[in-house]
């Protein structure tokens, strides 16, 4: 039969549910981690992205600078040949003009810093005047492609071509060219200004960029006119079929974009410009290694201290949980003695049925509870027949055996949760039987007698020869009028009734013998 004891460990009130401590702490812990790891991430990535999009600004505003110097260095070199060429076109360059537009050449020359010489030739491409003070007489240009060009194409803008070896001194040149016609419209020469290449060369270097950038002066249909680094393998060479070519789309006059080179895999990032007068492309790229040199380093100090913290976190997470489990171990430790000690103090240690504290407090609540609910309560109390004669015979060891016999009948007779068993003292047993009447508190006690008779428990000092037991039973409906004094008296009236009409025998009490116990009572 359950009865309710106290547990400090929950609320007297009822069982409460216990907090999972354990499992939410470790969930607490890996929130933070994760939490800390995800504020780390969102920094860094945000970061990441600023860096780039100074980088994209940076990169713009290199395109626009080269651009610009691009656009105004041949538009210097176009207006010389613009009026060297007007001025030809009317008053021709005959023998009698050369010595003339020869000081004009040279002088024009020394204006401009990127210009490495000016060059007339006949329509046979043949040298007729050069900035140059020793006239050069070669085979002549007519293999040129500029001179081609012009002799092809009626137009009389500038043209820009393909960079060029100076057959005047070996110089890396950069042609810009007029045709020249006679009054009818006829093909009469070709004036050329030689740009020279190392002009850009110095300009680009004047930027600070990483050893893996690059700056690129091209024509539109991507044949390389100037690069930095420098390379001079490279020049001439198409670049239409390189990353930031093929990823510009038709029309675009700027743009940029993140590629990774076919070349040498490096990641850059590509900027690019066309010139808004002449076909002619500029474009920068700097490498993504050097754009987040910083973001690295910012990146390691940042997952050095946030992994500092979290392995603090972590380990001090450790001890937590370790106290926990230890606090959980001690506890559950403490609960086990607490039970052990109560079944201890409620419970007779050679039986292990319930002893007479546990008898009466389980005896108080259900006498409240029979008579709150109006309900039968019963009794029985049961007495070895002979037993100070069996321990004589036998000896004490024989007797402890033969309680413990008995107390195992009891046990297996009380098939109700509700039913308590009961070491009452020495030989003697009660069973409380809550909610039966005296009908069922005798059958019950009938069954007991035989399955004791059943154990064939010798007892030769017994007149039957086997162990037997004498049992009372008393049953009635508590009220506040009634006490647990009387209700016991009366139960060991009937066990008393028992012994008297020959022992091995169930009786219920008689009027007589509850007016016997009265007067026992009263006395």
């Amino acid at each position: 039969m359950p009865i309710p004891t106290f547990d400090p460990f929950h609320a007297p009130g009822g069982a409460l549910k216990r907090l999972p401590l354990l499992k939410a702490a470790v969930a607490f812990i890996a929130a933070v981690c994760l939490c800390l790891c995800g504020l780390l991430y969102l920094q860094l990535e945000q970061s990441r992205r600023y860096d780039l999009a100074s980088a994209r600004v940076a990169s713009a505003n290199l395109t626009r600078a080269m651009a610009q110097q691009a656009q105004d260095t041949f538009q210097q070199t176009d207006l010389v040949l613009a009026s060297l060429a007007d001025w030809m076109q009317i008053d021709g360059f005959g023998h009698a003009l050369q010595p003339r537009l020869q000081q004009t050449f040279a002088r024009r020359v020394q204006s401009l810093e990127q210009l490495h010489g000016l060059f007339l030739f006949d329509k046979d491409g043949h040298w007729v005047i050069t900035s140059f003070a020793n006239l050069h007489r070669g085979a002549g240009v007519a293999d040129r492609e500029y001179f081609a060009f012009h002799q092809q194409n009626a137009s009389l803008l500038a043209h820009i071509g393909p960079a060029i070896r100076s057959r005047q001194n070996g110089e890396w040149i950069i042609p810009v060219s007029r045709r020249l016609n006679d009054s009818d419209g006829n093909f009469q020469g070709v004036l050329m200004a030689g740009v020279k290449m190392a002009y850009f060369d110095q300009f680009f270097k004047s930027f600070s960029l990483d050893d893996e950038g690059e700056m690129v002066l091209a024509l539109a249909d991507g044949t390389l006119l100037a690069r930095r680094p420098f390379d001079e393998t490279k020049i001439g060479r198409s670049l239409a079929q390189d990353a930031i070519f093929q990823h510009e789309t038709q029309g675009t006059v700027i743009g940029n974009a993140v590629i990774r080179s076919a070349a040498d895999g490096v990641i850059r990032l590509y900027d690019h410009q066309h010139l808004r007068a002449y076909p002619l492309v500029v474009t920068a790229a700097m490498s993504e290694e050097a754009i987040l040199a910083g973001w690295y380093d910012r990146a390691f100090q940042s997952s050095l201290i946030v992994g500092l913290v979290v392995l603090g976190i972590c380990l001090f997470g450790w001890v937590f949980v370790r106290q926990v489990r230890n606090s959980e171990r001690i506890e559950a430790d403490l609960r086990r003695a607490q039970e052990a000690l109560e079944l201890i103090a409620t419970h007779d240690s050679l039986t292990g049925l319930a002893n007479r504290r546990l008898f009466e407090r389980a005896l108080d609540i259900e006498f409240g509870r029979g008579a709150r609910q109006r309900s039968p309560l019963s009794l029985i109390m049961l007495d070895i027949d002979f037993f100070k004669r069996y321990n004589d015979t036998y000896g004490h060891v024989a007797g402890d055996h033969c309680l413990a016999e008995v107390a195992t009948v009891l046990r297996n007779c009380c098939h109700r949760k509700a039913d308590l068993a009961v070491r009452y003292g020495g030989e003697e047993f009660a069973v409380l039987l809550p909610d039966t009447n005296l009908q069922g508190a005798m059958a019950l006690a009938e069954q007991i007698r035989r399955s004791v008779i059943d154990k064939h428990i010798t007892h030769s000092a017994s007149p039957s020869g086997y162990l037997t037991v004498s049992l009372g039973c008393y049953a009635f409906v508590p009220s506040s009028l009634d006490s647990t004094e009387a209700f016991i008296q009366r139960a060991d009236a009937a066990l008393y009734q028992a012994k008297h009409s020959g022992r091995n025998c169930v009786e219920a009490l008689s009027r007589e013998g509850v007016l016997d116990a009265l007067e026992r009572s009263d006395r």
